[in-house]
């Protein structure tokens, strides 16, 4: 059976959230992530744990910077319980203008990676006290300070014990961060396997070195862009969808490095000139086959449970994709406990 897991993100609150999440269940998915779009990825979550019994769940990504510590704590804590033990808190640190413009929140700009890391390390604390493993809430960080807990407030030991913590990252920074203090990292959608293969890994690796741990303890959580479906125009219309978000990925000089490893850092520059006239018809022609291969799950249902494990067995530990519901996908499942 191939160890690999596979998951799904579901997003909003309705019982079509619902119906995907315990229809994932059911086909054999091994976990439901939540984003924060337009919808609070905490609220659904609940619905979620209520209406499965052992699929994992969480937010992937919930934005760590609008949130107090202590306020993440409370809502991963209950959700652990609520849901025994399934609960995973992944969190991001989003970009300066969404921090300040969208929720008006400070942003340490030239910090936000050890202001994320000292999130997690407050986090542990706070669950340490939760779980009485700590006699005292006493944290005394450069960000945040804890000092007041008092048994009314404090909800108490978990038997399964605390939920997990993944942190969201691309750059050399958040990569080594993950490694030394998190659970699992989240990668970001533009990305590939030989990426993650020379890249990534190795830097998750030094950052568990750094920290004395064990490398192989960081869950590295892909979400590859997927092309499939059952009729040609099912995939021609994912084709299409996949290539206009490289194009979007690809014209942002950050991911450029992504595009580098692989010979494409000529193509990634002339995205980046047309997205300033908003050329985004001629962006997506720039974006060829052998790119969506290399970005995204690309089979027929039939084959796509091999072409998963061929991508990314051995690569990540997870991979999250998308999910309507249909019913082959209980099949591909199968495909790959099978393997």
């Amino acid at each position: 059976m191939s160890e690999l897991k596979i998951d799904v993100g579901v997003q909003g609150l309705s019982d079509e959230t619902v119906d995907l999440a315990t229809r994932a269940e059911e086909f054999g998915f091994d976990g439901v992530f939540t984003p924060e779009l337009d919808t609070d990825p905490f609220l659904p979550l609940p619905l979620v744990a209520e209406q499965t019994a052992d699929v994992e769940l969480g937010t992937r990504i919930a934005t760590s910077f609008t949130r107090s510590p202590m306020v993440l704590a409370y809502m991963a804590w209950n959700l652990q319980r609520y849901s025994n033990g399934r609960m995973i808190l992944g969190l991001g640190t989003q970009v300066k203008g969404h921090n300040e413009r969208r929720f008006s929140v400070d942003f340490e700009w030239e910090s936000p990676g050890p202001r994320l890391r000292e999130e997690v390390l407050a986090l542990r604390h706070i669950f340490d006290v939760f779980q009485g493993e700590a006699d005292d809430l006493d944290f005394d960080g450069e960000f945040y300070q804890f000092s007041l807990m008092t048994n009314e407030f404090n909800p108490g030991p978990i038997e399964e014990g605390p939920p997990a913590i993944w942190t969201a990252g691309v750059n050399q920074y958040m990569l080594k961060m993950a490694g030394e203090v998190a659970d699992g990292l989240c990668m970001h959608a533009f990305n590939t396997p030989k990426y993650t293969d020379e890249v990534i890994a190795p830097l998750v690796a030094e950052g568990a070195d750094i920290g004395d741990r064990d490398p192989d303890a960081v869950e590295l959580s892909a979400s590859p862009f997927l092309v499939t479906g059952e009729t040609d125009e099912e995939r021609q219309a994912m084709l299409q969808e996949a290539k206009q978000r490289i194009a979007f990925y690809g014209s942002t000089r950050t991911y450029h490095d992504v595009l580098e490893l692989h010979g494409w850092k000529d193509i990634g520059m002339e995205l980046h000139e047309l997205s300033k006239g908003d050329a985004w018809g001629e962006m997506t022609e720039l974006v060829t086959d052998e790119m969506v291969d290399a970005f995204a799950v690309r089979a027929p249902p039939e084959h796509l449970g091999e072409e998963i494990l061929a991508k990314y067995g051995g690569v990540a530990d997870r991979v999250q994709l998308q999910f309507d519901g249909s019913e082959f996908w209980a099949n591909v499942l199968a495909d790959l406990r099978e393997a």
